[in-house]
């Protein structure tokens, strides 16, 4: 791995060619920047990198050759450029500005797994806005006219319906049987009437004396076994539901009165309701479910409301922050959290009593509580025996047998909780009712590969099925799509993304047989639904299955019919899904299906390094094409000068790749080389313009955020009084002028994060110095299977990139998918997988 060809060294626009091997590349990396990638809306990124490592000295030595040493002359207008857009911190303890900045703060500094922080379904950081622009929003939103269900509106709506039908599920069993409840169909109708008349509701003869009913349609035709082509669509971004006027006026007397900007009303009535000035009179610390608004200054709300009524254990402020250290949580990935360290974190906020706070935070319904391995509730049992346990917080029981093992408790949200347990079953419906004497021989024996044969042979006797590999691996899915096809089952490959989409169509040779994730469950793509409401699908394979969160997993599998098969597809060693969960880990790790592990080797240099990278080895690369490129740096202000020449000069020389399809990745979005720095620098030189509507100009390459952990590389079109146009991947989307801010951001420099599910053709990997603490082998592993052709490395993080990628990495979240997994195995199973 060499610099690139035709480059001169010692000159600051192009890393020199024949320079000899230098140690290892990086020294002399500047130290963390104070709003660095830590501090960023990816900081979950960083949280999971593993603390030191034990590569040897040499370890960077291996990757490759150093191109040169870099010149000696500082790129100084760019560093001044990489500068301009350092986020100030807040200087006092108010609530927030005017402006919202505390927003922007919070939404740095919260450490999420996802994207979700950049911008959330109902546009959570609309309250970096101005007071006016949120007046505009509200305007515009009642003027826009009703229109269709957009894909993340109909994806959200099925969510809600998922956990209205769980609850009500929960509701019934808890609730005592009544004479006749297990009757259906004409039994159940005859029951109905002899009620009505006993009750006096209706007369006798209201069931004999009927009029002939109007006659029906005939029913439709049942659809055919082939699935049909996606429907073209042109999604569209609603504007948020306005607030009504009453309640924001209303608001807004409770935050002046509070001490609290009035910039917040439209935020606390987007987060409590058309209630929200009664609750945060009642309860001032329901501020805290407003993004950007931190304890403490909740607590300053709450005590200029509330005055000497209030104080550090006031079960209002502990529940809230019970609630708020859930939510944290969440978006780290968590779907539960250990109660001790619950207890831990509410003694740091100065509460006195942590095991009270936490079983108050229980009874008032604001989290679950549970065992490891255990319901989500806690044990009637010690209530009534009157042990002073605080309803199982405790560890362990005082008056147990001191050999038992002490139980682990766990608090979680219910919407993680009722979703775990709703996938868990449906997880363990598909396994049961599938069909597992089929035949399947032929289309095996006609596999391009024998992975792919060992994959349709196992499908074929499996409702549920994991399959993993690399990218050379997605080979296996489409022929098993097009082998299920071929025996007139209606089977269908869905990706997270639309290039994931249009690599599976290419694979399968047939456009139909692919759907992005997000399409398939909105009814935008695929087959539709049948007349019960599931997937007119025989056969689902999900790639990319690392990217899906557990509450997009519980809509998809309760989506699917009874004996309908299920395949997830991915690379174990990718960055996790956006959202809570792991999913795809849990479900191999409980071992509750067949597995197929691929043993197709990714090809090329950039596939043999990442295969050795997702083992903790660095490996050196032969690469005589120049298909890794490492370019050592000094510090931020030369990775981003060094990172805009790769990808306007250096890269579409070489390789004749142009500056679009190069796709710039680093670790967070803050400090002097993270996304906001380099896509500046990046816009100046490749399309420089002034950011005529709300920032941005036609040609500029964006990321659209229509939902949480959805992140959509676009193009901007053009811009007019309807919203900003844009062209993702060849799908037009018209985001409202209210949504711009906050679901719209450049693009030419990603996350790894936001790239996960994606490729390009080539990909520039940024690693400045303040970029150490987010290093890990997921994220390195992630970011280096970016690029197709080739890869160059922006390097200044010395050995914290051996030591990341030699760091086992350690089970970054907290879940419970898993043991209930565990728990619904069945013998079948069990020995299945075995």
């Amino acid at each position: 791995m060499t610099a690139l060809p035709g480059e001169t060294p010692g000159t600051d626009d192009a890393p020199a060619e024949d320079a000899p091997a230098a140690p290892a590349p990086g020294g002399g990396a500047d130290g963390p920047s104070p709003d660095g990638p830590t501090a960023g809306p990816d900081a979950a990124e960083a949280q999971e990198a593993a603390a030191g490592g034990a590569a040897g000295a040499d370890a960077v030595d291996v990757v490759a050759e150093a191109a040169s040493a870099p010149s000696e002359e500082p790129p100084e207008a760019v560093e001044e450029s990489a500068k301009t857009e350092k986020p100030s911190e807040a200087a006092n303890s108010s609530v927030a500005s005017a402006d919202g900045s505390a927003a922007e703060e919070t939404s740095e500094t919260s450490a999420n797994g996802s994207e979700s922080a950049e911008a959330s379904a109902d546009g959570s950081e609309s309250t970096e806005a101005s007071a006016d622009a949120s007046e505009t929003a509200e305007g515009s939103a009642d003027a826009a006219p009703a229109a269709e269900l957009s894909e993340a509106q109909a994806e959200l709506a099925a969510q809600r319906e998922l956990r209205e039908r769980i609850e009500k599920r929960k509701a019934e069993k808890a609730a005592p049987i009544s004479a006749g409840g297990g009757l259906s169909g004409t039994a159940a109708d005859l029951l109905a009437a002899v009620r009505a008349v006993e009750s006096g509701e209706k007369a006798g003869t209201a069931f004999f004396a009927r009029t002939a009913p109007a006659p029906t349609p005939a029913p439709a035709s049942p659809r055919p076994a082939t699935a049909q082509p996606p429907r073209p669509a042109v999604p569209e971004v609603p504007a948020p539901q306005a607030a009504s006027p009453e309640a924001l006026e209303a608001v807004r007397a409770v935050l002046a009165q509070g001490g609290a900007p009035e910039a917040l009303a439209r935020p606390a009535v987007d987060a409590l309701g058309e209630q929200a000035a009664e609750r945060l009179r009642t309860d001032p610390w329901h501020l805290l479910a407003v993004s950007g608004v931190r304890p403490e200054q909740a607590d300053g709300f709450a005590r200029t409301l509330l005055g000497s009524e209030c104080g550090p254990d006031d079960g209002r402020r502990t529940a809230a922050l019970v609630g708020r250290l859930l939510e944290q949580a969440a978006l780290r990935g968590h779907t539960a959290l250990d109660a001790a360290a619950v207890r831990t974190a509410l003694a740091g906020h100065a509460v006195r009593d942590p095991d009270a706070a936490v079983l108050n935070a229980v009874e008032e319904g604001v989290a679950l509580l549970f065992g490891e391995g255990g319901d989500a509730e806690p044990d009637e049992t010690d209530a009534e025996d009157g042990e002073p346990d605080e309803d199982g917080v405790r560890e362990a029981d005082p008056t147990a047998d001191a050999d038992a093992a002490p139980v682990r408790m766990f608090l979680g949200l219910d919407r993680y909780a009722l979703a775990e347990e709703s996938l868990a079953d449906g997880l363990a419906r598909l396994v049961n009712t599938c069909e597992k004497t089929a035949d399947w021989t032929e289309p095996a024996a006609g596999a391009p590969s024998p992975s792919a044969a060992e994959l349709i042979r196992t499908v074929a006797s499996a409702g549920l099925v994991v399959h993993s590999g690399g990218e050379a691996a997605r080979a296996e899915p489409a022929a098993l799509i097009a082998a299920a096809r071929g025996l007139g089952l209606r089977a269908l490959g869905a990706a997270h993304s639309e290039d994931g989409r249009r690599r599976l169509a290419a694979a399968t040779g047939d456009p139909a047989t692919a759907v992005t994730l997000a399409g398939l469950l909105s009814g935008a793509q695929g087959p539709g639904r049948d007349e019960d409401g599931a997937l007119a699908l025989d056969l689902l394979v999900v790639l990319d299955a690392p990217q899906l969160d557990v509450e997009g997993a519980a809509v998809l599998v309760e989506a699917l019919a009874d004996g309908a098969r299920l395949v997830l597809s991915g690379d174990p060693g990718v960055l996790g899904s956006a959202g809570a969960g792991r999913v795809f880990a849990d479900v191999l790790a409980a071992r509750a299906c067949p597995q197929v592990v691929s043993r197709t080797p990714d090809p090329g240099p950039i596939g043999e390094l990442v295969s050795g990278i997702g083992i903790g080895e660095l490996n050196q690369v032969d690469a005589p094409g120049k298909e890794v490129v490492i370019v050592p740096v000094r510090d931020a202000g030369e990775a981003v000068h060094r990172t805009v020449q790769l990808v306007a000069d250096s890269v579409p020389r070489a390789f004749s790749i142009p500056a679009e399809e190069t796709q710039v990745i680093t670790v967070g979005h803050g400090g002097a080389a993270g996304t906001r720095a380099l896509n500046e620098a990046l816009k100046q030189r490749l399309n420089p313009g002034p950011g005529r509507f709300g920032g941005f100009d036609p040609g500029d390459r964006v990321v659209h955020v229509p939902a949480p952990g959805r992140a959509v590389p676009g193009v901007v079109r053009s811009a007019d009084g309807e919203g900003l146009h844009l062209d993702c991947g060849g799908v037009p989307v018209v985001v409202p002028q209210e949504r711009v801010e906050s679901s719209v951001r450049h693009g030419w420099a990603l996350s790894a994060h936001q790239a996960a599910g994606m490729r390009w053709p080539a990909a520039v990997v940024v690693l400045p110095g303040d970029a150490a603490q987010g290093l890990s082998r997921p994220w390195v592993y992630t970011a280096f299977g970016r690029g197709e052709r080739h890869l160059s490395v922006v390097h200044g993080v010395d050995r914290a990139l051996p030591h990341a990628v030699a760091e086992v990495p350690a089970q970054e979240r907290t879940t419970r998918l898993r043991p209930l997994l565990e728990a619904l195995l069945t013998p079948d199973v069990a020995s299945s997988t075995g």
